[in-house]
């Protein structure tokens, strides 16, 4: 049996640096965006998931982190309108 998820919010524009897409498959920025989507924060830490789960009542801007097969560590920010979500390397921050 599959369980099926819920999108928990809309991403609005999705925008990537120039870096991540040099650094990260389409496919492993793809399955992230979905999983972002989802509520999945990926590989943040406690105090962080939980500020995303806190950001989702209180409008406030989302994070993410996962990385791409090849290793490459990257993020997801969705803007506090959910107009804007953009993919970059910690780097480009």
């Amino acid at each position: 049996m599959s369980v099926k998820r819920r999108i928990r919010f809309q991403v609005g524009e999705v925008c990537a640096t120039a870096h991540v897409l040099a650094s990260v498959s389409m496919a492993d920025i793809a399955a992230a965006v979905s999983r972002h989507q989802l509520g999945d924060w990926g590989e943040l830490g406690a105090a962080d998931r939980k500020a995303n789960d806190d950001a989702l009542q209180n409008r406030t801007r989302l994070l993410s982190a996962y990385s791409g097969r090849n290793g490459t560590k990257f993020w997801i920010i969705t803007e506090v309108d959910r107009s804007v979500t953009t993919i970059l390397l910690p780097n480009d921050y």
